[in-house]
C-alpha cells in the first residue's frame, strides 16, 4: 500500500492537509527504547509551518499525541501511534481550483485517479503537510539510532545558483551535524545564507517560487549494513526520500558528476587507519557499496523542485467544461520548500537506516 514504508520498522502515514489531523503508525520497533518527547517535538519544530518570513503563513505548531505505544516513556511492544492535529486550515482559499488543476501539482493526476473524489484542500493527501508525521517517526527513530552510535544530520546544499560549502566527505562527524541541527536556518556557512534567505523573499515578493538542494549525511552506520539488488541502502533511501513532495532527484557520493571522471579518479583507495580500521583515502562512493555500508559516511543530495502554488497567473484548464483556463493561486504556500525540508530528509533518511539495521 502507498501510504507504508518498511518491511521491519512498518509505518503508516494517514490523513490530508485539511482533515481534522494527520498521523503514524510505527511498528516494529525494538522494545525498551526510551522516546524523550520533548525532543521529538523539538525536531518537529524545524519543520512546522509559520516560524519565520521565508515560508508559509499557515501557523501549525504541530503537537504530536501519542495514542498508544508507549509506557512509562519507553516502546511497550505496541505499534506506536501519534496524531497532529490541523488547526489553522483555510478550505476557502482553494474554491476557485476545485477543477482546475494548478500547473505541476498533484491535482489532475489525483482527479483522474480519484474520479474527481480526490481532497484538493491543501492538496489533499499529497501536501507536504503528510510529512509531519513522518518526522515523527524519523524523531523517534534519531534517537533510537543514536544510541548505536549513528547521528544523521543535514543542510542547505543550495537555493537557486547560491551555494553552501559541502560536508567533508572523508572527516565528517557528529559534532558537526550536531551544530547545523541547531541553526534557524540549515546552512554551514552563515553569509551564505543570508544570501540564500534574501533570494526566498525576492522571489516570494515576485508572487514565485524557488528550489534547491539539501545535502545529508549520516555517520556511525557500520559495515555491512544493506543488501544487494533490490534492497541496497541506495534502494531504500530513494524509496523514503520521494514520499517528500517536491523531490526531484537523489544522488550519493559523487552522484552524477562520477559519469565525467576516470576509474583512476573516481575508486576510493582502502588504507588501516592508525586504529586499524579501514577506510578510504576518498569518498566518491558515497559510503555505500553493492548497496552495503562501507563505514565511510553516508552523503546524500536531495533535488527539490519550486513550490508549484504560485501566485503568478498561469494557463491551465477547467475539467468540468473542458476548456483551456487561466488561474491565479491564492492561499498560503511557502515560496521555497528547501528549508522546512531539511528534518524531513534527515527523517527519511534515520526511518530507511533503522529499517535495515533492524
Amino acid at each position: 500500500m502507498s501510504f507504508n514504508f518498511g518491511d521491519n520498522l512498518r509505518i503508516t502515514v494517514f490523513g490530508q492537509s485539511h482533515s481534522e489531523a494527520i498521523g503514524v503508525v510505527v511498528d516494529g520497533l525494538p522494545p525498551g527504547e526510551e522516546i524523550d518527547l520533548a525532543r521529538v517535538q523539538s525536531f518537529m519544530l524545524r519543520r512546522a509551518p509559520g516560524n519565520n518570513t521565508f515560508s508559509t503563513s499557515r501557523r501549525e505548531p504541530d503537537k504530536a499525541k501519542v495514542i498508544s505505544g508507549l509506557l512509562d516513556g519507553k516502546t511497550c511492544g505496541s505499534p506506536l501511534c501519534a496524531i497532529i492535529e490541523n488547526t489553522d486550515c483555510k478550505s476557502g482559499d482553494y474554491a476557485n481550483i476545485l477543477d482546475v488543476p494548478r500547473p505541476s501539482h498533484a491535482d489532475y493526476c489525483a482527479y483522474m485517479k480519484y474520479k474527481g473524489a480526490n481532497d484538493i484542500r491543501g492538496g489533499g493527501h499529497f501536501s507536504g503537510r503528510l510529512t509531519a508525521p513522518i518526522c515523527f517517526a524519523g524523531a523517534v527513530s534519531l534517537q533510537i539510532l543514536e544510541r548505536r552510535g549513528i547521528f544523521i544530520g543535514a543542510h542547505i546544499q543550495s537555493i537557486g545558483d547560491i551555494e553552501d560549502r559541502s560536508f567533508d566527505p572523508v572527516s565528517v562527524d557528529s559534532s558537526e551535524l550536531v551544530a547545523v541541527k541547531n541553526k534557524q536556518f540549515a546552512v554551514l556557512n552563515d553569509v551564505i545564507g543570508k544570501q540564500m534567505i534574501e533570494q526566498i523573499e525576492l522571489v516570494k515578493g515576485q508572487a514565485d517560487s524557488i528550489g534547491g538542494v539539501i545535502e545529508c549525511c549520516a555517520v556511525g552506520v557500520p559495515v555491512g549494513v544493506g543488501e544487494p539488488i533490490f534492497c541496497g541502502i541506495e534502494n531504500r533511501l530513494a524509496a523514503a526520500l520521494f514520499s517528500i513532495p517536491a523531490v526531484k532527484g537523489v544522488e550519493f557520493g559523487t552522484g552524477f558528476a562520477s559519469s565525467k571522471l576516470r576509474g583512476s579518479e573516481n575508486n576510493d583507495e582502502f588504507y588501516y587507519d592508525d586504529n586499524g580500521l579501514v577506510k578510504t583515502k576518498t569518498n566518491h562512493h558515497g559510503g555505500i557499496l553493492g548497496g552495503i555500508a562501507s563505514g565511510m559516511p553516508i552523503i546524500m543530495r536531495v533535488a527539490f523542485k519550486p513550490t508549484p502554488s504560485i501566485g503568478l497567473q498561469q494557463n491551465s484548464i477547467c475539467l468540468s467544461k473542458k476548456t483551456n483556463t487561466m488561474i491565479s493561486i491564492k492561499g498560503r504556500h511557502d515560496p521555497c520548500i528547501v528549508p522546512r525540508a531539511v528534518p524531513c530528509v534527515e527523517a527519511a533518511m534515520a526511518i530507511a537506516l533503522l529499517d535495515l539495521m533492524l
